[in-house]
C-alpha cells in the first residue's frame, strides 16, 4: 500500500498555480513549500548589448591605435621594471601581458561587435565600446575607460604610478 506522502505528491503539481503557500508531506516532516519566485543573486549582471555606430574602417583604425599604444607603453614599462617573469606578446589582435604570479591580462579586438575585450586577473572580464564623446573605450556598466582601469590596476601591480597613453 502506498504511503500518504506518495499519493499526495503527484497531486501537488496540480495546485502550483495557487498563490497561497502549499505544504508538502514527507515521511519525516511537514515542510512549507513557497510558490513565490525568489530573486537570483548572480555574481555578474547579464550582458549589456550595445550597437556600435562605428564603421568597420573606423573601428579598425581606432582599435589598432589603442592596441599599438598599449603595446608600446607596456613594453616600455616592462623594460623599466626589469622583472624577467613579466612579458608581453601581441599578434593577430590579441595582447597578452603576463605578470608572473599576479596573473595574466588578455586584451583583444572583437571586430564582429566592434569592441575591445579585457580579461583582468584583478577585475575579471570586461567589454569596451568606443565612446565618441570622450574619444575613449568605455565599459558600459561602470562607465570607466580602458585606460583608467589599466592605469589603476597596473599601478597596484607594479607598486608605482603607471600612466598609459590610452584614454
Amino acid at each position: 500500500m502506498a504511503s500518504a506522502a506518495s499519493r499526495f505528491l503527484p497531486r501537488l503539481a496540480l495546485f502550483a498555480h495557487h498563490s497561497k503557500p502549499l505544504y508538502r508531506t514527507t515521511r519525516f516532516s511537514l515542510n512549507k513549500l513557497s510558490l513565490h519566485p525568489q530573486k537570483r543573486c548572480l555574481a555578474t549582471p547579464p550582458p549589456h548589448i550595445n550597437v556600435s555606430e562605428l564603421s568597420t574602417a573606423d573601428y579598425d583604425r581606432l582599435s589598432d591605435e589603442v592596441m599599438d599604444t598599449l603595446v608600446e607603453d607596456l613594453e616600455r614599462i616592462l623594460d623599466e621594471h626589469g622583472n624577467p617573469k613579466y612579458e608581453i606578446d601581441y599578434h593577430s589582435g590579441v595582447l597578452t601581458l603576463k605578470l608572473g604570479e599576479q596573473g595574466t591580462y588578455v586584451i583583444n579586438k572583437q571586430p564582429p561587435n566592434k569592441q575591445i575585450w579585457l580579461s583582468s586577473p584583478f577585475s575579471g572580464p570586461k567589454r569596451y565600446d568606443y565612446s565618441q564623446e570622450g574619444d575613449k573605450w568605455t565599459y558600459s556598466r561602470d562607465k570607466r575607460s580602458l585606460g583608467r582601469l589599466l592605469n589603476e590596476e597596473l599601478s597596484n601591480a607594479f607598486k608605482q604610478h603607471i600612466h598609459l597613453n590610452v584614454p
